[in-house]
Formats: C-alpha cells, structure tokens, sequence
C-alpha cells in the first residue's frame, strides 16, 4: 500500500509530508518527503488557536478562530501532499491512503479530552484519496495517555537495526516522546518531558526568532544546574510511563520557578536545553536496563547542542535518525503513514506499555471522497 503521511508537531513550525510503502505491519519503503514551513501569519494563527482552545470542553468545539485554523492548515496540508507528489511524477490516483495527523491544540488525557484540529472530510474531497484521520480519540476516550502512538511504527523500523539493545527512539518535538525496544518484551513508551517548546519560546519572548538554530545559542551559554533541579521536582518526572504532556503543561511552572528572566540570552538557552536532555536521563534512570542505544529524530536531531548534552547525561551510543538510514525531519510523517495502513486493517495502534490502555486497541477514523 503506498501512503502519504503528514504530520503538523507541536513545535508549530509546519508540515511534513512523506511517502511510505507498508501493509501496516512491515515497512516495505521510507520514500521520499518533503517539509512546508508555516510562514509567520500561519504561525500566528495557530498560537491564538491555541490559547482559545484552553475554552475547548468537548472534541467538537471550535472557539475563537480554531474553526478558521483549522480550515487553513487542512488546506495547506492538501498543498503540502501536492508539493510532495509532483517532483516524483506522481499523481493523486497513485495514493491508496494519506494519515492525518492534524494539529494538537490540547492534550487533557486526565478528562479524556485530546483535540488535534483538520477537517479530514475537507482533505479527502480536495485531494480525492481516502483520509485516516482522528488517531489519537479512541485511546483516550477509553482511558489510555493517547500518545504516544509511534512506538509500533518504531517497533516495526528497528528489527532490522544491528545495534545493542535496549534501543531508544526519542523524538524531539515541542514535547519529547520515547520508545524503548528490547527484545520480545513490548515496547515502553511515554512523553520524557518538555523537548523543543520551552526553548522555542524563551528564544522568541528574547528575540522573535521562533527556535535556537543548531542550539548555537545555548552552545555559548552556561547551564543553570541548580534550575534545572527545581524543575525536575516537578511529580511528572517520577511518575512512571505511560505518561503523556500538553505542549504548555511546563510553561507556567518554569515561570514559576523563576531565574530564567534574570539570564542573559545564551545562558538561559543552555539551561532549557539541558533541561530537555536532563528529563530523558532521569526517564531512563527508571528503567530496568538503560537504552545502550539512542536514535534522535525531529527538531531536537538539528541541534548539536542538545544532542552532546544528551550523550553527556545518558552515557551510552546517541545517533541521529538519519545516521541509522531513517529520516530525522520525516519520522513522524512517515509514521502516520504506517498508522494510517494499520487503522485500515483494524491492527492495534495503541497498548498498555505504551499509552496505557487497559487493552490493545486500533483508531482513526476513515473519510472517504465524495
């Protein structure tokens, strides 16, 4: 089956569109993708939906402008398998499926509320391909974390990796989310803590540049090790998985803590960023044998800075995920492809170690053309 996935993460900085071929259990092909970036006004848009979507009780509401987001992003997701498709001289009618992330805007898995905005009957009519979409509801609704879901997906891509086990898959996103694979035992998994949000937005409040790129900020800052402790008191870190996080569950409680207005630029860039490899290295302190591998992949895979201080706190092999042949920018559109197949078969996406779920359970929700 070919599949294009998308993906619009919590960073907020655009769309990844990737091409898969898979029968949602074997990955047959990670193919080509493509990034669109979101440009400032699109940007601004989703941080106001996302600040109306604190209003948000029930999955169907639509205060504020999440209705007009969510139309916008539906259309440029469309684009966004457009552009992907052209250069490779392929059509629409070469698609089987397209998995459709959407946008998160609220996580609230304690009131079995998730809310990821995009109209997939919208981008099935407009693109005339069948549409997976609404992943996450179902695991929440009967009483999982409802993320995260690509642990099977990294199940799937790392039989075939000569690497020593246990191995971890970390994507960092705006939030950072683990898989940890080891043997026949079922996959771990769970939200680590804050990965790219936190330092994404102390950097635009300083400058209104939207991240650190290549982390050269924080490469000349020092750490505030004394702050990073405070934060790691915080009773999420002792929790044990399957745990999941909002993109703004830390933002009031590092404001809390202080300190952060009184750095310098550099210095409170470090410090974010140790915080985000700290909290994996506390994760793994938990488990029962410690990854001896780390494959990074999203936002955080681009930064050089984060990726020595989490081989600095975790003491093992840290790769990224395009070091091990997979695609760093693309793995999570790549797995939505893969989601997408499996939903189709009716093959579980989700499972007790991973999202906590009494049971294995599938999801998504199918729009046809019309």
């Amino acid at each position: 089956m070919r599949v294009v996935g998308l993906m619009s993460g919590t960073s907020m900085d655009g769309i990844d569109a990737a091409l898969i071929e898979t029968d949602g259990d074997e990955v047959f092909w990670l193919g080509p993708a493509v990034t669109r970036p979101y440009d400032a006004a699109t940007r601004a848009l989703l941080v106001a939906a996302m600040a109306d979507a604190r209003g948000v009780n029930a999955r169907t509401d639509r205060p504020g402008v999440l209705g007009a987001a969510e139309i916008r992003i539906t259309d440029l997701h469309a684009e966004a398998v457009r552009a992907l498709l052209e250069p490779l001289r392929l059509t629409l009618s070469d698609i089987d499926l397209v998995g459709f992330h959407g946008q998160t805007v609220i996580h609230r898995p304690d009131a079995r509320l998730t809310v990821q905005i995009g109209a997939g009957e919208r981008l099935a009519k407009s693109l005339g391909v069948p549409v997976m979409a609404d992943f996450r509801a179902a695991d929440v609704a009967a009483g999982g974390e409802g993320a995260p879901l690509v642990p099977v997906f990294h199940q799937a891509l790392a039989r075939r990796l000569a690497l020593p086990r246990p191995v971890a898959v970390l994507n960092v996103g705006g939030v950072a989310n683990v898989t940890v694979l080891d043997g026949a035992v079922p996959p771990i998994a769970c939200d680590t803590g804050p990965g790219n949000a936190l330092i994404d937005d102390f950097l635009f409040a300083r400058t209104k540049v939207p991240y650190d790129a290549d982390g050269r900020a924080a490469a000349r800052g020092t750490v505030d090790e004394a702050w990073v402790g405070e934060v790691l008191a915080h009773p999420f870190f002792s929790r044990p998985a399957p745990k999941s996080l909002d993109r703004n569950d830390f933002r009031a409680f590092v404001t809390g803590r202080g300190g952060l207005d009184g750095l310098s630029l550099e210095d409170g860039a470090a410090t974010l960023t140790a915080l985000t490899a700290a909290s994996v290295a506390t994760f793994a302190a938990h488990l029962a044998r410690p990854p001896a591998s780390w494959i990074v992949a999203g936002g955080g895979a681009r930064n050089p800075t984060l990726l020595a201080m989490l081989t600095a706190r975790l003491g093992a092999d840290v790769r990224t995920a395009d070091a091990v042949g997979w695609s760093a920018d693309a793995l999570e559109a790549h797995a939505f492809g893969y989601l997408a197949a499996r939903a189709l078969k009716g093959l579980p996406l989700t499972f007790p170690t991973t999202t906590g779920v009494a049971a294995p359970m599938t999801g998504g929700v199918l729009f046809r053309p019309k």
